[in-house]
């Protein structure tokens, strides 16, 4: 296995967590700039106002993304395994 293989793994891997993680990454940034101008209008500060909405997007989210989720990072993991003889030898 050469360096520049470890390097391609490494970034394939980043590049699939990325894109994994950008659906939950945006919900969340929106529900929180949100519920953030909300208590700005009107002034109020509740703690849980913010983190409530948040925990139920990303639970919506999951539900509506999770699929396509778990598809990508199961043909990730099956590439790299029958990558592995070839890596190898």
């Amino acid at each position: 296995m050469t360096p520049a293989t470890v390097i391609e793994i490494g970034r394939n891997a980043i590049e699939l967590m990325l894109t994994v993680s950008a659906p939950l990454f945006i919900a969340a940034l929106a529900t929180g700039l949100l519920v953030s101008i909300f208590q700005a209008a009107t002034s109020i500060n509740e703690a849980t106002l913010s983190f409530v909405p948040k925990v139920v997007v990303l639970f919506g989210v999951l539900i509506v993304f999770g699929p396509w989720m778990i598809t990508l990072m199961t043909d990730y993991m099956r590439r790299l395994f029958e990558a592995i003889p070839g890596m190898i030898g």
